[in-house]
C-alpha cells in the first residue's frame, strides 16, 4: 500500500502532489467565496486528518497523511478542493483510487443531485443555492444563485469539490470540529453535515424568496391603480425553477442514504439523514406552494389587465357615441341643399346647437349611470 502511494508524485504533470499538499497545510483556511481573496495557487483549500473526531497535527504531506491513516486503521483524511482542473485532480484521483466517471463529473460540474456507488467509494452531488440580495425586484433581477458540492466518501477519506462563489465549508468544518463525538463516526458524518448544511440553505433561500413573492402579490392587488410589470412575475418563476432543479432531485439520494444499507455510511448516521430528508420535504412543499401562488398571481394580474382594457374600451365607445351625434347632424346639414328644413329660419342654427347639446348631455348621463364613464 505504501509503495503504491509513493508512486503518486504528480498532478498530471503540473506541480507535485506533495507541493500542493504543503500549500494546503501552510495556509489551512482560505474562503474562496470572498471575491477579494485568491486561491492558493492550486485547487486545494484544506487538508486535515482526524482521529477519534479530533483534528491531528499536520505531519508530512497528503501522501504521508493517507499512509498514516491506512497503516493505523483509524481516522480519516478530509481534503477540500475548489474547482480543480483535470490535471490538478489526476494525482488525487489515483491516490484515492477514484472512478474515472466520478472524477469527470467532479471536474466538469453542472450535474444533477445524485448518489452513486463505485466499489467502496460513495460519490454524492449536491446543488448549493444562495439568495442574491437586491433593492428592488425587476424583470432581470437575479434572485437565486446556484453552485455545486461533490463529495467522495471512502472508508478513510472525504474529498469535497466545490464549484461556485458561495457555499464555503470553512464554518461547517469548525462546527464539526466542535463536536468530536459526531465527527468520530467517520467520513459519513461529514457527508451528513454537508447535506444538512445544504438543505438548511434551501430553507433560508425559500424564506427570502417568499418575501419577494409577498411584495409582488401586494403590488398586484394594491389599489393605487399602477400596473405591475408581468416580467417581475415571470422572473420569479424562472428563479423558482432554478431552485426547484436543485431541491427536487435530491430526494432520492437522501432517501437511499436514510434507508438503504451502504457500506460507506455508518448505520448510526442513517437516522440523521432521515432528519435531513424531512427538512428537504419542507423545502419542496414550499417551492410547490410558491409555484402555485405565482400562477395565481399571474392569472389575477392578467385578469386585471383584461378588466382594465374592457373599461378603456367602454369609455372609448361611450365617447364615440356622444361624438357621433354632432357628427351626424353636421354631416346632414353640410350637404348644401337649397330646401333643407329650417335652413333659412333665423333661429335654426341655435335650435340645431340646442338639440345637439341636449342629445349629447342625455347620452353622457346615461353612460355615467351605467358605469361606462
Amino acid at each position: 500500500m505504501a509503495g503504491n502511494l509513493r508512486k503518486v508524485t504528480s498532478l498530471g504533470g503540473v506541480g507535485g502532489l506533495r507541493k500542493v499538499a504543503r500549500l494546503a497545510r501552510r495556509r489551512p483556511r482560505v474562503d474562496l467565496s470572498h471575491p477579494a481573496r485568491s486561491p492558493l495557487g492550486s485547487s486545494v483549500v484544506n487538508c486535515v486528518t482526524y482521529r477519534d473526531g479530533v483534528r491531528t497535527a499536520a505531519r508530512g504531506d497528503l501522501v504521508d497523511a493517507v499512509e498514516s491513516v491506512r497503516k493505523k486503521g483509524e481516522g480519516f483524511v478530509w481534503l477540500g478542493l475548489h474547482e480543480p482542473t483535470d490535471r490538478e485532480f489526476a494525482g488525487i484521483a489515483e491516490l484515492f483510487d477514484l472512478h474515472p466517471l466520478a472524477v469527470e463529473d467532479a471536474v466538469e460540474a453542472h450535474q444533477r443531485p445524485k448518489l452513486e456507488r463505485y466499489d467502496e467509494t460513495l460519490f454524492a452531488v449536491l446543488k448549493t443555492v444562495c439568495y442574491v440580495e437586491h433593492e428592488e425586484l425587476t424583470a432581470t433581477s437575479e434572485v437565486v444563485d446556484t453552485g455545486e458540492i461533490m463529495v467522495f466518501v471512502g472508508k478513510d477519506f472525504v474529498i469535497t469539490v466545490r464549484h461556485g462563489r458561495h457555499g464555503s465549508l470553512g464554518p461547517l468544518r469548525e462546527e464539526l470540529e466542535s463536536d468530536p463525538h459526531q465527527l468520530a463516526k467517520g467520513p459519513s458524518a461529514v457527508l451528513h453535515a454537508i447535506a444538512d448544511h445544504v438543505v438548511d440553505d434551501y430553507l433560508t433561500v425559500t424564506d427570502s424568496v417568499q418575501a419577494d413573492i409577498d411584495q409582488v402579490e401586494t403590488d398586484v392587488f394594491a389599489e393605487t391603480g399602477a400596473r405591475v410589470d408581468p416580467g417581475r412575475i415571470y422572473q420569479l418563476k424562472r428563479e423558482l425553477l432554478e431552485l426547484k432543479r436543485a431541491v427536487v432531485p435530491l430526494s432520492r439520494p437522501l432517501e437511499d442514504l436514510a434507508t438503504r444499507p451502504i457500506r460507506a455510511v455508518d448505520p448510526e448516521i442513517q437516522a440523521y439523514f432521515r432528519d435531513v430528508s424531512d427538512h428537504l420535504l419542507r423545502a419542496k412543499e414550499q417551492i410547490a406552494a410558491f409555484d402555485e401562488l405565482l400562477n395565481s398571481i399571474l392569472q389575477a394580474h392578467l385578469a386585471q389587465v383584461t378588466v382594465a382594457q374592457n373599461e378603456d374600451m367602454r369609455k372609448i365607445t361611450a365617447w364615440a357615441a356622444i361624438i357621433a351625434v354632432p357628427t351626424m347632424v353636421c354631416g346632414v346639414y353640410g350637404m348644401n341643399f337649397d330646401h333643407m328644413p329650417e335652413l333659412h329660419w333665423r333661429y335654426g342654427y341655435g335650435m340645431v346647437i340646442g338639440v345637439i347639446s341636449v342629445a349629447c348631455l342625455t347620452l353622457y348621463r346615461g353612460f355615467r349611470r351605467s358605469g361606462w364613464l
